[in-house]
């Protein structure tokens, strides 16, 4: 371009702009810099959150700016998140905010035992929470707690030290993934894993790991990952931790995961998938040989969450249960979560992670180069860990052997069948889907299901309620096998009542459960629980 075209360009541009002000030529490109920030921000909302939600959340935080709405918002949610906390905050009356002046010595212990009294009676009344049979004060109860006493000083973050809790570790480790196919020929040979505090630290390690060994295969930067909505809220947890994009899909008409609807989702990002054996909510084993297809032909990581069923599924395949492929027998399955405090009858706070190989586990680890304590490697999020639950986890396993899991599974696999049986004849309740194992759950067309429970926590029955659909679960243990009639008489009884007499009671948290159903805005529902646990701990 030659220097007369410039100039009648200039001439050209200084005439067109001098009919507007000095002022809107200033404002004109910070106000579109604004603009294109706005739609960009909004555009990387609605991809993180589907169009729905992203518009719910525009219109309710539009609401909000009215004067008086965001003040009346607040004040309801106070209403709803006091009435969840009432009964906590007048027993934290008189609770200790500062160390004794002087020390209780051993008679603390008395004053312990004081305490433990008003704890809920939860032997046969709680679903799930307590997996153990018999009480406290002995058989399998009293090995454990003594196994636990015996190593309560322990580390294992000083393997040099306290060498046995080292082999406590690498024995159940291996016990339990000999459990889940690592002799089979198909798992590779190389099932490799630790043991962790819970399902939870199981399934956060698992996602971590799934991430960086994704991230240094294919470069991925921007992770997602797919899970059904059956699926543990712990994937939400590690998602916000390890910003992770999630994608929760619908489950199909049998409440299992959708394999179709999940290969929708995959795309060059996406760096996990998940499926459960069976999920917490229904009891329902997802199709993960077809689930670990997917995952090889797309080249990316299958997490199963066996954390449930790690420790009764083995055993009731080999009684004869039809169980479907659920391990690493079944190709494409990366990782699996187990818990050992559940079905597997150890101490509160035990599980494992497993992988199938040592190269996706290296990525589990945290090494630590530059402090000046010296050189620091650890294989869990925690680093010192209890030896003693280690050590508890071990005993139970030992002392059980495959003869005791047999003998457990078939009481629980039976216990739940007559659970199953009883609900089906009550005629205002029907089952949800076909429960594989040991969890059962409940629904109904005619009453509503979360007044039925509030009748039930009134005869002492602690239930898990659920949504989508609304329902209630039981998930069996050993302490309800000697009282499945008691819960059956009293779940017609309860029936029965709400039937002849529908309504809240008074107390009773049905009301919550099903406005929080109901509520559009996921996010003020998310809200109330952050407030009720602020309130809480």
């Amino acid at each position: 371009m030659d220097s007369s075209s410039i100039s009648q360009f200039r001439a050209t541009a200084n005439s067109f702009l001098s009919q507007y002000e000095p002022l809107a030529l200033l404002l004109a490109p910070l106000l579109s810099l604004l603009l294109a920030h706005s739609l960009r921000s909004f555009f990387l909302l609605l991809r993180d959150n589907a169009l729905k939600p992203t518009l719910l959340g525009f219109l309710i935080s539009s609401a909000k700016l009215v004067p008086g709405v965001k003040g009346y918002i607040e004040a309801e949610k106070r209403k709803v998140v006091d009435k969840m906390q009432s009964d906590g905050k007048s027993k934290r009356e008189g609770w200790k905010t500062e160390l004794p002046s002087t020390g209780l010595g051993t008679s603390v212990l008395e004053k312990m035992t004081e305490e433990k009294i008003n704890d809920a009676a939860w032997q046969g009344k709680c679903s799930g929470t307590v997996y153990i049979g018999g009480s406290e004060s002995d058989g399998h109860f009293s090995l454990i707690n003594e196994a636990c006493s015996m190593f309560a000083h322990t580390n294992p973050l000083h393997l040099d030290v306290f060498k046995s809790v080292a082999r406590f570790e690498a024995e159940v480790v291996a016990m339990t993934a000999a459990l889940l196919g690592s002799k089979e020929k198909s798992s590779g040979g190389q099932i490799c894993g630790n043991m962790t505090s819970g399902g939870t630290e199981s399934i956060l390690l698992a996602v971590k790991s799934s991430r960086d060994y994704m991230k240094s295969k294919k470069g991925i930067t921007r992770p997602e990952m797919i899970i059904p909505e059956s699926g543990h809220s712990a994937y939400d947890k590690a998602a916000q931790y390890f910003n992770i994009k999630l994608w929760r899909v619908p489950v199909n008409k049998s409440f299992q995961a959708d394999v179709k609807a999940i290969r929708r989702h995959i795309n060059k990002n996406t760096i996990l998938i998940v499926g459960s054996a069976p999920g917490f909510p229904h009891g329902i084993i997802d199709p993960i040989e077809e689930l670990g297809h997917l995952a090889s032909s797309f080249g990316i990581c299958f997490h199963v969450d066996l954390c449930l069923g790690g420790f009764v599924l083995p055993f009731a395949r080999e009684l004869g249960y039809n169980i479907p492929p659920f391990d690493f027998s079944v190709k494409g399955v990366s990782s699996i979560s187990v818990d050992v405090h559940k079905y597997g009858l150890a101490p509160k706070g035990t599980s494992v992670v497993l992988y199938r190989n040592h190269e996706i586990r290296k990525h589990q680890f945290v090494a630590v180069t530059e402090w000046s304590g010296g050189l620091y490697v650890s294989p869990t999020i925690a680093g010192s860990r209890p030896g003693s639950l280690i050590a508890g986890a071990w005993a139970a396993m030992i002392s059980l052997g495959k003869e005791g899991y047999l003998k457990n599974t078939k009481a629980i696999m039976e216990g739940s069948g007559r659970i199953q049986k009883g609900i089906e004849e009550i005629t205002e309740l029907y089952i949800v889907g076909r429960p594989d194992m040991t969890i059962v759950a409940f629904g109904s067309d005619v009453l509503d299901i979360f007044e039925v429970n509030d009748i039930m926590s009134s005869k002492g029955w602690h239930l898990n309620a659920l949504q989508r659909p609304n329902s209630l679960h039981i998930c069996v243990t050993l302490q309800h096998v000697p009282i499945v009639e008691d819960f059956l008489k009293d779940l017609k009884e309860s029936v029965k009542i709400v039937k002849e007499n529908p309504g809240p009671i008074s107390g009773g948290l049905a009301p919550i459960y099903g406005a929080a159903g109901k509520m559009p805005d996921r996010g003020m529902v998310q809200e109330l629980l952050v407030d009720y646990m602020d309130g809480t701990c």
